[in-house]
């Protein structure tokens, strides 16, 4: 089988994770794409974490295409569907197969794939959990070649896009009021961030190996 993957942003957690899937599954021809002008066609076009949008013209190159989103669709439509829920305090990550449509994210679900997320885990092991989903929906791709979708159900909810400044934390508030921003910040490319004395500061967690006293 043919299928291209298209991962807009090469510094994305989920560009090695999904090269490393690609490379373990040599019977198919996978290629990881960071643009669509680069989606020539074949079987399959799956869109991880795709920031252009497909148009009719593209989704016509293949015989299919997907796109994984981190959301129970139809809540959730938008962008970092994931991050915004566990801000919001939800204990789980929902990965949804759907099928590439317009408008974006409307699209018929395939599957939809569930894993709990602990409120100890940070944005590391968030993305972990978020791989492992992903690389189940990829599988799905390839193991189940003629799947059919079902429409989405329900009443549909949306995210908008996240900036950097959606990673300042309060620095009069507590540590534990705001430990799921906290825990979601991308260290490398948005860190956590607080403003004082007219400085701004950059806070990032990590778990200590060192145990604490009973």
């Amino acid at each position: 089988m043919k299928v291209d993957v298209v991962i807009s942003d090469r510094s994305h957690p989920q560009w090695p994770v999904i090269s490393d899937w690609a490379a373990e599954r040599m019977a198919h021809r996978i290629r990881i794409l960071d643009t669509l002008t680069n989606a020539t066609g074949g079987d399959c076009l799956v869109m991880v974490a795709c920031h252009e949008i497909a148009t009719q013209a593209t989704r016509s190159r293949y015989g299919r295409c997907f796109v994984t989103h981190a959301s129970d669709l139809p809540e959730g439509r938008g962008w970092s569907p994931a991050i915004w829920d566990i801000v919001r305090g939800k204990g789980r990550i929902v990965l949804s197969l759907i099928e590439a449509a317009d408008p974006v994210d409307t699209g018929a679900v395939f599957r939809k794939f569930h894993a709990p997320v602990k409120p100890t885990d940070l944005h590391g092991d968030i993305n972990k959990t978020l791989s492992m989903l992903i690389v189940s929906a990829l599988d799905f791709i390839l193991q189940n070649p003629d799947a059919r979708p079902e429409p989405q159900r329900g009443e549909p909810t949306s995210y908008r896009r996240r900036t950097p400044d959606d990673s300042r934390l309060d620095p009069h508030q507590s540590i534990a009021s705001q430990f799921d921003l906290l825990r979601v910040c991308d260290p490398g490319r948005f860190p956590a961030f607080f403003e004082l004395f007219g400085e701004r500061f950059e806070l990032i967690v990590r778990k200590s190996s060192k145990v604490p006293p009973s």
